[in-house]
């Protein structure tokens, strides 16, 4: 008998592989621990201390399974939101509620609209369910809103991805634009609008809830791992209709959540005056990573998010050395788009003053060594 043949032919066609390399495989592999982690797009200033007593409150009742209702947070984001609780799904972070989505929709060789270079969890989860990925190229550095309708209307497809603003770029487009991209889809297409980096946006960036929760084909997915500093937690939830928002009811992991993450969730929602702290320093870091970039002689991109990205003005294999040097010589980690031509860039996350300090240190001697090879 065949060691695989215990599995589907699907999953026997798949390579096993994770979409992102961690920062721990980083160091085992370097054998040295990372100074500056400001490449996982995650917040270096953590989260509120009200957030902080909250989880060790909560710590001593670990050993309960939380609430698989995901009543009480519901309940508070849809205070925070101005909706019903009746609109929102909760979810293991955004990663584990676009695997559910792409349950719920996407039957083997469904096409599913996707921008070319766009987050690569997505397409795992697309992939991993039998999916047929349809990819659009960006438009000056930017999801090509036109390109995508054009790949739904050509395919018929049930699925389309866009985030805004976008990883990995930190690009976006204006909510009017987006509105009207969700308004022109066929009532068929379910839009999946990523917004991750909501917090850190300019508010014309941002539809209203309003604006698109009557749609049944549109899901809006958001989290507290960026500016909420609660990567780890795995807190994300989802706007929608009610009828939607109840699908995931019906294969989602209801006892997905921890107590310890959902007590994190609601403390941080209390918190705002925190958040308004917090998204004003990663302003201040954005500033100072574009400095930091323009004084090595590379060209910082505008950003919505919590990251930059940096253009090398050459191509992947320089962007690559960079990204390399920088982690083998400094210990300093960042990442680097997947994909031509965003693969020129390097994405550098916002984070403290030490670790810009080290960035700043570090950067122009890589440049300098690669300019001397």
């Amino acid at each position: 008998m065949s060691a695989f043949s215990r599995f589907t032919p699907l999953i026997q066609s798949l390579p096993a592989s994770v979409p992102f390399v961690g920062p721990e495989a980083l160091e085992r592999q370097h054998g040295r621990k990372i100074a500056a982690r400001i490449g996982a797009n995650e917040s270096g200033f953590g989260p509120a201390p009200s957030v902080l007593l909250a989880i060790r409150q909560a710590a001593g009742d670990t050993w309960k399974y939380a609430d698989p209702e995901n009543h009480d947070l519901k309940q508070a984001l849809a205070r925070h939101l101005g909706t019903s609780p009746a609109n929102i799904a909760i979810g293991e972070g955004i990663d584990g509620l676009l695997g559910q989505i792409v349950r719920l929709v996407v039957e083997a060789g469904a096409p599913v609209v996707t921008s070319l270079g766009g987050y690569p969890t997505f397409n795992y989860h697309v992939a991993g369910h039998g999916g047929r990925l349809v990819t659009v190229p960006y438009a000056d550095d930017r999801e090509d809103l036109e390109g995508l309708l054009a790949a739904v209307g050509r395919e018929n497809a049930p699925l389309v991805y866009l985030a805004n603003p976008d990883n990995p770029m930190g690009s976006w487009w204006p909510a009017e634009r987006v509105v009207a991209f969700a308004q022109a889809l066929p009532e068929t297409t379910l839009l999946v609008l990523d917004e991750a980096y909501c917090e850190t946006a300019p508010r014309d960036a941002l539809p209203p809830i309003e604006s698109l929760i009557d749609k049944p084909n549109v899901i809006r997915a958001r989290t507290f791992s960026k500016a909420y500093g609660l990567a780890g937690a795995r807190i994300g939830y989802t706007l929608s209709t009610p009828g939607t928002a109840q699908a995931f009811d019906k294969i989602r992991n209801h006892f997905g959540m921890s107590r310890i993450g959902v007590a994190a969730a609601i403390a941080a929602l209390a918190d705002q005056d925190y958040l308004k702290e917090v998204t004003l320093k990663i302003a201040n870091s954005r500033q100072r990573i574009g400095r930091i970039a323009a004084d090595s002689g590379l060209a910082p991109l505008p950003s919505a998010t919590n990251f930059v990205a940096v253009d090398c003005g050459k191509d992947a294999s320089y962007a690559r050395a960079i990204v390399d040097r920088l982690m083998s010589d400094h210990g300093i980690f960042i990442r680097m788009p997947g994909v031509a031509p965003l693969n020129r860039c390097i994405r550098i996350s916002t984070a403290p003053d030490a670790e810009m300090d080290l960035l700043a240190a570090a950067l122009p001697e890589v440049i300098r060594s690669l300019a001397a090879t």
